[in-house]
Formats: C-alpha cells, sequence, structure tokens
C-alpha cells in the first residue's frame, strides 16, 4: 500500500496536477487541496511505518488513513480529472496516461512529505527513488 500510495501520488504531482493547474486557470486553489492532502497521506504513511500492526493507534490511522485517500480520490475526480477530460483531446489524454506511467516505473516508493511540488518531485526525486528502491531490495521488497 505504501509503495501504490507513494509512487502513484508522486506521479500526480509531477504530470497531473501542474497539468490540471493550467486547464483550471484560476483555480489554483483546486489543485493546492489535493498537495496538502497529499502531503497529510505522506505523513500518516511514514508514521504507520513506525507502529506495530497490532496496535489499536495503527488500525486507527489506518482507517483515517483510508478515508482520507477515498475523499481525496473522490476530489480530485470530480474538481481535477472531469476538467481534464473535458478540455484535453483523446490523443492528449493517452499521452497524459502514457507519461503518468512513465513517471510512475521511476518514482520513489516510499512518502517523502514535503515533496508534493513539480519542481521538489524533479530535482530530489531521482536520489529519492534510488534510495529507496535500494532500501526496498535490501529488505526483500519488489
Amino acid at each position: 500500500m505504501r509503495r501504490l500510495l507513494a509512487v502513484h501520488e508522486t506521479a500526480e504531482e509531477e504530470i497531473v496536477h501542474p497539468r490540471a493547474r493550467r486547464e483550471l486557470g484560476d483555480r489554483h486553489d483546486i489543485v493546492e487541496a489535493r498537495l496538502e492532502e497529499e502531503h497529510e497521506a505522506k505523513t500518516v504513511l511514514a508514521e504507520l511505518e513506525d507502529l506495530d500492526i497490532d496496535s489499536k493507534k495503527f488500525t486507527e490511522q489506518l482507517s483515517e488513513l483510508r478515508d482520507a485517500v477515498l475523499d481525496h480520490a473522490e476530489h480530485e475526480e470530480q474538481e481535477e480529472f472531469s476538467k481534464l477530460r473535458q478540455d484535453l483531446s483523446d490523443d492528449e489524454l493517452e499521452r497524459l496516461t502514457r507519461t503518468v506511467k512513465l513517471a510512475e516505473s521511476i518514482a520513489p516508493t516510499r512518502p517523502h512529505a514535503g515533496v508534493e511540488s513539480r519542481v521538489a518531485n524533479l530535482v530530489a526525486g531521482p536520489f529519492a527513488a534510488m534510495m529507496d528502491r535500494a532500501r526496498d531490495a535490501i529488505l526483500g521488497y519488489s
């Protein structure tokens, strides 16, 4: 779960949110709200890694994270993705999808709270991804 969310959110931060920001015009608050949600999710994911999975706190935080991720996805679908589907051609959407998949293939596999902008991801992301993937290999994660 950690890996899936970290990779997915990084790709959105690098590719989808900047494009949505351009398409939304002066509604930058929509993208900013999604970035704040992603920051919070990364923070919780990092905290979860330090908790005993059998603890009550782990279960509570995981439940809260689940609810926050579902709310986040709903906001993205309604406020960002619908605008992109409306404004972009099928070819543009296909290119966007391919670019997101490429970004996911090289994204960090762990949450890095504070790295939510495109620039921050492009500067810190390659090093973070290298370190994350090395750590994953050493620990036997795929």
